[in-house]
């Protein structure tokens, strides 16, 4: 579980590094743990009833040099890897998402 920054909503986000895709969030730590068992049971559910493919949850993306000295910038910032700030924000984005 890590705590989100205020300028991406506050909150917390929780992941599951087995479950790729696997994402939950929550104003309050509390809630968030709420979510993320909720998630956690509905993304073994749907996996078994799919039969989906394991993936190895590592992909290639090509983006602009300017969004790359964005995100190193911001990474560096908060003192967190690119991959960890990245993995953040789509998993934030996947959630809203999902949830609008």
């Amino acid at each position: 579980m890590s705590a989100l920054p205020e300028e991406d909503g506050g909150g917390f986000l929780v992941t599951f590094p087995g479950l790729p895709g696997c994402v939950a969030d929550g104003e309050t730590i509390e809630q968030a743990i709420r979510e993320a068992v909720d998630a956690e049971q509905s993304w073994l559910r749907t996996h078994e009833e799919l039969a989906l493919p394991q993936v190895s949850g590592k992909f290639v993306l090509r983006l602009p040099k300017s969004l790359h000295t964005e995100l190193s910038a911001r990474a560096r910032l908060e003192g967190v890897s690119m991959n960890t700030l990245a993995v953040s924000f789509l998993a934030a984005s996947m959630n809203k998402a999902h949830t609008a």
